[in-house]
């Protein structure tokens, strides 16, 4: 909720501004409107050999669970260097092959998923400072009770699904508030 303007930093007010059908913050002084919109998490999905990697969290939320490289879309990235940026900076990747796979609504938290299948240049990886450990898993080695969230565990199975045929289809979906 935003309560003062960024803009002037004076109090703002929620209304629905002309044209528009959602209340905003508007500042009660200069008049801006203060949008909010939802957040863009990429990442990727990278494989070498048969195998594919996933990130021991170092940092909240979900500390010391598994999940794939992942994080906030940046001002000025494309999904694609986005999602690079990211696995490079959590298991020391060089994302090769990029090529976009999942795509999720999360209406309930107000953020959008993106992950790109990638091939890991050389078969080199490392943790970055928000990993612990970054590890390659076949589909039988998934420590499935210890993955951080809903979507990087259907993309995880979904990943392994596609990977019986080769065939790896873009998909969009909606992940549902599970409680």
């Amino acid at each position: 909720m935003i309560k003062f303007c960024s803009q002037c930093g004076s109090p703002t007010h929620f209304s629905i501004p002309g044209g528009d059908n959602r209340q905003r913050a508007i500042c009660t002084v200069c008049g801006h409107i203060h949008y909010t919109n939802p957040r863009v998490i990429v990442g990727c999905v990278p494989t070498y050999d048969d195998k594919l990697l996933l990130c021991k969290r170092a940092i909240e939320p979900r500390i010391n669970l598994w999940t794939l490289p992942a994080g906030f879309l940046e001002n000025g990235e494309t999904t694609a260097d986005g999602a690079a940026r990211e696995t490079l900076e959590e298991a020391g990747i060089i994302a090769e092959e990029i090529q976009l796979y999942r795509l999720y609504d999360v209406p309930y938290i107000n953020q959008l998923y993106i992950f790109f299948l990638c091939q890991i240049k050389g078969g080199k990886f490392a943790p970055g400072p928000e990993s612990y450990e970054t590890k390659l898993y076949k589909y039988s080695e998934i420590p499935w009770k210890e993955i951080a969230f809903p979507v990087v565990k259907q993309t995880i199975e979904e990943f392994f699904q596609d990977k019986k045929n080769e065939h790896f289809p873009v998909r969009m979906s909606e992940i549902e508030r599970s409680w």
